[in-house]
């Protein structure tokens, strides 16, 4: 009896938590919804907590999300989903986590996830040198991030 009520004390002081954690979905393009630029992530700049879940979906076929390994905390696991396949990854360290599309990461196919104190890292993901568009779309979500951080 006692390990029955034990177990149902822990289901239900931890079920909030279970409860709290968040769906949010990024959009693979081939020309974003105002129609300014091509090959984008919708949205590139997503903040989130830890243990929400984030689901990439290829609106538009070609696409895939991956990310750089270069651009995700410490200790963290990262993602690489396939082309014109999505992928759902949950994100439990908290940091910055940058990612590309693979056959069009040179156009500037980039996004940046912030989960919880995404500062942690912050600075090694901004010194990261990228290559093409990549390097200017990456120059301006990191700014729109760290405007984030005052």
């Amino acid at each position: 009896m006692t390990i029955r009520y034990t177990i149902l004390g822990l289901t239900l002081a931890l079920a909030p938590f279970a409860a709290s954690a968040d769906d949010f979905e990024v959009r693979m393009l081939n020309v974003s919804s105002g129609g300014e630029k091509t090959m984008v992530f919708e949205p590139a700049l997503l903040k989130i907590a830890p243990g929400d879940t984030v689901t990439f979906v290829p609106t538009d076929r070609g696409h895939n999300s991956t990310s750089m390994e270069a651009m995700i905390p410490a200790g963290a696991a990262g993602w690489d989903g396939a082309i014109s396949e999505p992928v759902t990854f949950t994100f439990a360290v908290e940091g910055t986590y940058g990612y590309i599309c693979e056959p069009h990461y040179g156009l500037g196919m980039v996004g940046l996830i912030l989960v919880g104190d995404f500062e942690r890292n912050f600075d090694v993901v901004r010194d990261v040198r990228q290559r093409g568009r990549a390097a200017k779309r990456f120059d301006d979500l990191l700014e729109q991030a760290g405007a984030m951080t005052n």
